[in-house]
């Protein structure tokens, strides 16, 4: 028995198994309701029935065979594939350090890769706020505007950002090298479209693709997980967002208002407000910036009005401990609360194409609230621009 113990670790962020219907991110130790291991994956939600988790005791080296149960999460958005949780309850008495998933309770598993099971450690939490960008895409190349939202994010309070990485400019190549050796970023490899037929959408339209948008909710769900036990709260947000606080100078200030007037809530939504790209100020035109590739959003201060009929997605900041599943705009399941937090406390401010192109500028709404980090922003941005790209 021992000898099954020992086979080939899975390294890669994304393994396929052999039936090329299921995908494995990563397994992950959950005992807020049971022991059991949550494997993070990706799965056709019809053609994937059965799943077992081939569990490792240590030291005697027996192996515990136990059927999971197949979680395909409810937001696929159409799309064939989805997110999912390959739930196992684990062995009493054996606290397993790695898994092997497989579609038989039987057979010979010398072959299948093994995975090691995080969390299991319970550590102390080494940073109050990470950031989890999922899915930088498309051979991303918004320099300026990257390196400005990873400044502000670190004036706000941010210690560590984690982006799924599937493909940026040799240029952000070098800006993400700078932020992992300053420590702040952590690259997580994102090569889905090795696997799936990947659609840029978020929705299914019958283009014959996999699963939407680059796979997203399994990064920001993996995120999720990776993050739980060492980062007190996630923000769940795109790099081109920045949740910009108006009663408080920082998130810290800000999460603990929010906390103590909403005890038990485990997660905050903040709602989305375009800022157009196409309507620009001559303020802020910083002459050395406009070699850099990509938006600087010191000088877009309009923001589009909230339409009435019209859902206005949100983003959120979330106890990791307090959620089982998120969505991109809401979490699926979570032990406590959610609340919306009110646009007079923060709103997100999101620099991007207009989404109501034919307003005239006089029906934008002026809003200058980033305007009050100016000064360390600039100076700040200058510091990365002069060590990577000037």
């Amino acid at each position: 028995e021992g000898r099954k113990c020992r086979r080939e670790i899975a390294n890669n962020t994304i393994t396929p198994l052999k039936d090329n219907k299921t995908f494995i991110v990563a397994p992950y130790f959950d005992d807020r309701e049971s022991k059991v291991t949550r494997v993070i994956g990706i799965v056709h939600h019809e053609d994937v029935k059965e799943l077992y988790c081939w569990f490792c005791c240590q030291p005697h080296g027996k192996v515990y065979v136990s059927k999971s149960k197949i979680d395909v999460h409810s937001d696929r958005f159409g799309f064939p594939y989805g997110a999912a949780d390959i739930v196992c309850l684990e062995p009493p008495n054996c606290d397993p350090t790695h898994v092997s998933i497989h579609w038989s309770p039987h057979g010979n598993i010398d072959q299948l890769p093994r995975f090691e099971i995080k969390n299991r450690k319970v550590d102390t939490f080494s940073v109050d706020f990470t950031v989890c960008i999922s899915a930088m895409f498309g051979n991303y190349n918004n320099v300026l505007q990257f390196i400005q939202s990873m400044e502000m994010y670190k004036i706000l309070g941010v210690q560590k950002v984690v982006i799924y990485k599937n493909s940026c400019s040799q240029l952000m190549e070098k800006v993400l090298k700078f932020y992992m050796e300053e420590g702040t970023v952590e690259i997580i490899p994102w090569p889905i479209n090795s696997y799936l037929k990947v659609s840029t959408k978020w929705h299914f339209t019958q283009d014959g693709t996999h699963i939407g948008y680059y796979g997203q909710i399994t990064a920001l769900n993996d995120c999720v997980y990776r993050n739980m036990l060492r980062s007190k709260f996630v923000v769940l947000n795109d790099a081109d967002e920045i949740i910009l606080p108006l009663k408080h100078p920082d998130w810290k200030t800000m999460m603990k208002s929010l906390q103590e007037q909403n005890p038990g809530t485990g997660v905050f939504l903040f709602e989305n407000h375009i800022f157009p790209e196409t309507v620009s100020t001559h303020t802020f035109n910083i002459s050395s910036w406009n070699v850099v590739p990509g938006v600087n959003i010191l000088q877009h201060i309009h923001r589009e009005p909230d339409r009435k009929d019209v859902f206005n997605p949100k983003k959120m900041i979330i106890d990791p401990r307090k959620v089982v599943q998120t969505s991109v705009h809401s979490v699926l399941r979570a032990y406590g609360n959610s609340v919306s937090v009110p646009v007079d406390v923060a709103l997100i401010y999101h620099c991007r194409v207009p989404l109501q192109g034919n307003l005239p500028q006089e029906s934008l709404i002026r809003d200058t609230t980033l305007w009050r980090y100016n000064s360390s922003l600039i100076m700040n941005v200058n510091k990365v621009l002069y060590q990577t790209v000037l």
